[in-house]
């Protein structure tokens, strides 16, 4: 994805705004409770979301899906309508440069237990009140504290 970064800088330097995709992985427990998972980030070891930059020739919500399988170890089922969207300032080698990210909920059915990014990055299940507090991007957080349960998801299998 080095090219597509490339790409986005560029943009940015221009002064046009880039975008990202993410996905917030959820579940619900067998007591009905809603929860979502926070990945650390690779560097600065922050809670955040599984982003990542658009894939060419795939939708917005297909590259989050992939985002979460590699950088959170989650399969599931992406949300056509996307959550909300949030800004944030990317930090580069020399620069900061803002970024829009387009989120979208994945309701997770698996978790692996190997993961391309498992030795990189730390997964955590939260309720989105706990989850809000631990991330730093005010935006996100706000986000993530404002989540409910989509309707179409199950109401806790037993």
């Amino acid at each position: 994805m080095a090219a597509t970064k490339k790409k986005a800088v560029r943009k940015a330097k221009k002064g046009e705004r880039i975008r990202q995709v993410a996905a917030i992985p959820f579940r619900l427990t067998a007591g009905g409770n809603f929860e979502v998972m926070l990945v650390t980030s690779r560097t600065t070891r922050r809670f955040i979301v599984p982003k990542g930059w658009p894939m060419k020739g795939k939708s917005g919500r297909k590259a989050a899906t992939i985002e979460a399988m590699e950088e959170a170890g989650v399969l599931g089922k992406t949300l056509k309508q996307p959550a909300g969207t949030y800004s944030y300032w990317k930090r580069l080698t020399n620069r900061f440069i803002r970024v829009d990210v387009i989120v979208y909920l994945l309701e997770v059915t698996e978790e692996l237990a190997n993961w391309q990014e498992a030795k990189r990055r730390q997964r955590a299940w939260l309720a989105p009140a706990d989850a809000a507090m631990l991330i730093d991007e005010p935006d996100l957080s706000t986000l993530v504290e404002t989540l409910t349960p989509p309707q179409s998801a199950p109401t806790g299998a037993a």
